[in-house]
Order: C-alpha cells, then structure tokens, then sequence
C-alpha cells in the first residue's frame, strides 16, 4: 500500500487564503502569520509534498497554476469537512431545527448570504423559513426568531436596521404619471402598504391598487413591466428601476425599523447563535 504524505489543514488554510488574497503577505494578515511564514509552508507544500508547481509569480502577486486550481477546489472542500467534524463533535448541542419567520421580501434580498453561510458553520441544524407579512407575524406563538418591519417610536426586540422606503418604477416607463397612478403592492396587512396609501391620500393623490401579491417577485415582475409602480425598502430596488420622489410629485414616505425579534420559551445556542447570523447578515 502506497503511503502518502499528510497535509496539515492550517497549510490548506493558508494555500487558501494566498488564493483568495492574491498575494502572501495579504494572506498572512488573514491567517495571523509573517509573510515569511507563509512562503516557508508553501515551499514545503510545493516542493516536499506534493512536488508540483502551484503558483506563478509576477511580482507580489500570484496566481495558480492549472495544478494549483485543481489543489483549491480540494482544499476547500477539505477545509468545510474539517468544520462540520468540529462544529458536530465539539458542538453536540449545535443539532436540530430553527424557525424563522421573515417578510417575502427580506427573505429574498439578506436570507441568501445569511443562511448560505451559517450552512456551512452548523450543515447540522436545519432552518425552516416561514415567509408571511410583519402583521401576521407577530400574531404567531411557535417562531424561533421574527424578523419584522416596524414605525420608529414602535421598535420591539433587536435592530436590524433602519432604512427608508422609496417609491420606484422601471427604467424607461412613466407609470406615476398615469391617474390615477397604479400600484403594485403586498396584500392588505403590509405595513409598507398602509404607509403608502396613507401618504398619497394625505397629498390628494388619486391612486389605484393594481396589483397585489404577497411575494416580492411577482411585486417587482409586473414593476419591471412598467405597469405600475411600487413602494420598497430602498435596499430592494434592483438596477433595473429607478426611485421616485417629490421631483416626480410623490411623497416621502417614512423610516423604516427591521427588528429580531427571539422567542424565550424556545431560545437555545442554536436560535442565538442563528440570531448573530442574522444580525451580521442585514449590516451588509
């Protein structure tokens, strides 16, 4: 039988982050070693242990060679195992199911990154997502963490973040100029809804609701359209809309306060270590 020399996972960890960084002094800042330090693990890695080129040299910067590609998608793959052993064995507790309830539309923009990264942290618990408007939501008992849009002046649990609601249509089309102007909106007991409508009133806007869907997607298809125009956060307007405002004979509308909300008859390292996930998560 064959025998093989091991590779440490701090020497994956390094190869890494010189792939990632572009260079090794920048990667030895990631991974708190001198530059020398890292020359020296790489050295060996390339001379003594695996015997193949793995980086081409131009300058401070690198870049992998073909065998150095082949090394990474390895190393990561490596590096994830190496995780999940530690987060299983070290973290028996960090096993079982979390539920969430978040509006569609947080749901689309900030649950991605956030749950794509605590995946591969803790690939043992299991998320369970249960999408329904900020009203509804905290009507319900059995949620692990809410995440809910509310006033300023009516904040409960954490901030997540503040941040105002614009009005937006596509690029291209003059669908506020229409009257009355139509709307795309979330269903009846949307706080953004309520708001809007409000605001256009207290202007002596004539407006009509045209469209009304609980998911974002079907909310900003039909914007996309041109056929109507809608009312967001500002973080959810995509490229393809632009942002409407007095200029265009709209009113402002109000701040808006997204909160964490946790449930204390179920909190456990799971639910608060997920709560920092998703704290992290809506700072980006």
């Amino acid at each position: 039988m064959s025998h093989y020399q091991s590779i440490d996972s701090e020497v994956l960890r390094t190869f890494v982050a010189i792939a990632d960084q572009g260079g090794f002094t920048r990667a030895g800042e990631v991974v708190n070693r001198t530059q020398s330090a890292v020359s020296m693990q790489m050295k060996r890695l390339e001379e003594d242990i695996l015997q193949r080129q793995l980086f081409e040299r131009d300058g401070r910067q690198v870049r992998l060679t073909a065998e150095g590609q082949v090394l990474l998608g390895y190393a990561r793959r490596i590096l994830k195992l190496h995780s999940e052993v530690f987060n299983t064995l070290r973290e028996p507790q960090m096993v079982g199911v979390v539920r969430i309830g978040t509006p569609d539309d947080y749901a689309m923009r900030f649950l991605p990154g956030i749950l794509s990264r605590f995946a591969q942290a803790y690939p043992l618990i299991q998320v369970e997502v249960h999408c329904e408007s900020s009203k509804q939501l905290l009507l319900r008992q059995d949620l692990d963490l809410t995440i809910v849009t509310r006033e300023p002046g009516h904040e409960i649990g954490q901030m997540l973040r503040h941040e105002r609601f614009v009005w937006a249509e596509a690029q291209g089309h003059c669908p506020h100029e229409q009257n009355p102007i139509p709307l795309a909106m979330f269903n009846s007991d949307c706080f953004c809804r309520i708001w809007a409508c409000h605001a256009l009133e207290a202007m002596q806007k004539d407006y009509r609701v045209a469209y009304t869907s609980p998911s974002l997607a079907a909310i900003m298809a039909v914007v996309s359209a041109g056929l109507a125009v809608t009312a967001q956060l500002q973080s959810l307007i995509t490229p393809d809309l632009r942002i409407l405002g007095e200029a265009e004979g709209l009113p402002q509308l109000p701040m808006a306060s997204v909160m964490l909300l946790r449930n204390s008859s179920t909190q456990s390292p799971m639910t608060e270590c997920l709560a920092e996930y998703i704290a992290e998560g809506f700072k980006l």
